[in-house]
């Protein structure tokens, strides 16, 4: 199971247990076989804490950026 990750699997196992704590993931054991699924609500509200807080630094970066490129300006008027 954790080949394809190149990481030992006691690793890759306690990976997922930090995905189970934190809800982004549930699993189920049935006999020897233990199935992980993502649990959709939680990725929703993690998606949707990314999108404010891409839209607010998209914001602060447009202001630096004007910012910038206004001090540049004045900075070239008084050669």
């Amino acid at each position: 199971m954790a080949e394809p990750f190149k990481m030992a699997l006691p690793s890759l196992m306690q990976h997922l247990g930090v995905l189970e704590d934190s809800s982004l993931v549930r699993s189920e054991k049935v006999g020897r076989v233990r199935t992980y699924k993502l649990t959709q609500e939680t990725m929703r509200v993690g998606e949707d804490w990314f999108v404010r807080q891409r839209t607010l630094w998209e914001r602060r970066l447009n202001q630096l950026d004007s910012y910038l490129l206004e001090m540049k300006e004045k900075e070239n008027g008084k050669d």
